[in-house]
């Protein structure tokens, strides 16, 4: 093993040993006796660290890994597209957290399930709903946890040295140790602490690439490759027009609106937090990390031929940085990785331990401390399947499969989260429109050749017309504050 694969084993296990080590801090929020500290920080989170895990989660390996591998596949368009989450982020801050937020401490919800169901009335209905809200969560994430294991595994097999499967193993193992622990402010701080490398890495990256390469030289490779790389005909991958890519604006602020794993954190921050600092901290960063997929696009100009688009970050890394440099910007970016890794994992957990036992049991369990074991038993056994499902899934490019998890799951949601949030609609209504999104958006990006945002734009009008057409012939009631679980 060379001095630099000890280096960046060196690196590891000293980042390893601070992420466990914020996880033990975090664990003494369980200490408050009630499921809120695992499932929701204990609603403490500040401007800084609720905006900085909100951006970690919403970049990530998809950015760091997928967006690049797209640019190199399909050229400039995805650049736009991915600048888009920033804005759309920090307007869902802004203009959107704070209904969730008051609503779901009224009410005492502590994840985006149990506040369907609250909102919709509780009772029988409402644990019927719940439930379902909860297998659509857990089927749909861990869809898109398999991608961010793979992406995760792949760039850490070629930092460390080692296959894929044995990276895979270390990564996951270290996440599930430390989300175990500490339960969303684990996740929390850790993306803090992820983000801020992230950043650097971004800042250190576009130093690289624009001190490197002539921009008129770098323009006149691209247009001799393939003219469609700069100036696009078609949406590529968006759809057949090119006004298609506009549409990640409003797809990413659903995004961060209304999926589970990026809503919870909504109903984590302080009550008292102001959420117009916590949006230009979001705005801020997501502008950094929106600059990271022009590496695509230097890639393509530099190496033409790569088998695997996929692999533009990882080859980017090894053919045009120090091998120092490149030990700490791939530290970074498995950060970026593990930074969605372990907030959808402790989102199917949250799903799992909380809202399918209160949905199948109801109250079975009465020892908070049982409860919470519970809650990290669910952590370690969703942490393996996941594994397990990236060990044996055939071959799929990360960011379509990461669309197929959450566009799929946002069509699911929009009625019983967003709309609800303006407009009451019935439990009825919620079913109903979950089931019709979850279809409509599934079927479209297996079956339908129509681009990767057209299925979940139209599962989310199908399922939106469901949820007010049939609230309206239902009967709709409100939280009373006791009929959730009875």
């Amino acid at each position: 093993m060379d001095s630099y694969k000890l280096f960046n084993w060196g690196l590891l296990f000293l980042t390893f040993g601070l992420m466990i080590y914020l996880g033990f801090l975090s664990s003494r929020m369980m200490k408050k006796g009630d499921e809120g500290g695992f499932l929701v920080a204990g609603r403490s989170l500040g401007a800084f660290v609720g905006a900085s895990t909100i951006v970690a989660t919403g970049f990530s390996g998809w950015g760091f890994m997928g967006s690049p591998g797209v640019t190199y596949q399909f050229g400039a368009i995805e650049v736009l597209g991915n600048f888009f989450f920033a804005p759309a982020m920090m307007i869902a801050v802004l203009y959107f957290a704070s209904f969730l937020q008051r609503k779901a401490i009224d009410m005492g919800s502590n994840t985006i399930p149990e506040y369907i169901a609250q909102i919709h009335g509780g009772g029988n209905m409402g644990r019927l709903v719940q439930g379902v809200a909860a297998l659509i969560t857990i089927l749909l994430l861990l869809v898109f946890l398999t991608s961010q294991i793979k992406a995760v595994g792949l760039l850490g097999a070629s930092w460390l040295g080692i296959d894929l499967n044995q990276s895979a193993l270390l990564m996951v193992g270290v996440i599930i140790l430390y989300t175990m622990l500490g339960g969303l402010a684990a996740v929390a701080w850790t993306d803090t602490v992820m983000v801020c490398g992230m950043s650097v890495a971004a800042v250190i990256i576009m130093v690289q690439i624009f001190t490197s390469i002539d921009l008129g030289s770098w323009e006149a490779s691209l247009n001799a490759i393939d003219p469609e790389l700069l100036n696009p005909t078609t949406g590529a991958h968006y759809g057949d027009s090119t006004a298609t890519v506009f549409l990640v604006l409003p797809y990413a602020f659903l995004f961060a609106a209304v999926l589970p794993f990026m809503a919870i954190r909504f109903l984590a921050f302080k009550p008292d937090v102001k959420l117009h600092k916590a949006g230009v901290y979001v705005a801020i960063l997501g502008a950094l990390l929106s600059l990271v997929p022009l590496v695509g696009l230097y890639m393509r100009a530099q190496m033409p031929d790569l088998a695997d688009p996929d692999n533009a970050m990882p080859a980017y890394l090894e053919h045009f940085m120090h091998p120092a440099l490149q030990g700490f910007i791939t530290l970074f970016i498995l950060f970026a990785m593990k930074s969605t890794a372990n907030s959808l994992l402790h989102t199917v957990a949250s799903a799992t331990s909380h809202d399918l036992r209160l949905a199948l049991f109801s109250n079975l369990l009465h020892s908070q401390r049982l409860v919470l074991w519970v809650n990290r038993l669910a952590v370690v056994v969703l942490g393996i399947v996941a594994l397990l499902m990236m060990l044996y899934a055939p071959p799929f490019m990360l960011s379509w499969l990461g669309i197929l998890g959450t566009g799929t799951l946002l069509a699911s949601m929009i009625g019983p989260v967003f709309i609800s949030t303006f407009w009451q609609g019935s439990a009825w209504g919620a079913l109903v429109a979950m089931l019709a999104g979850f279809g409509t958006s599934g079927y479209m990006m297996l079956f339908a050749d129509v681009g990767w945002l057209i299925g979940p734009l139209t599962g989310c009008v199908v399922s939106s017309i469901c949820y007010v057409g049939v609230s309206l012939v239902t009967p709709r009631s409100r939280f009373n504050g006791s009929a959730v679980h009875s």
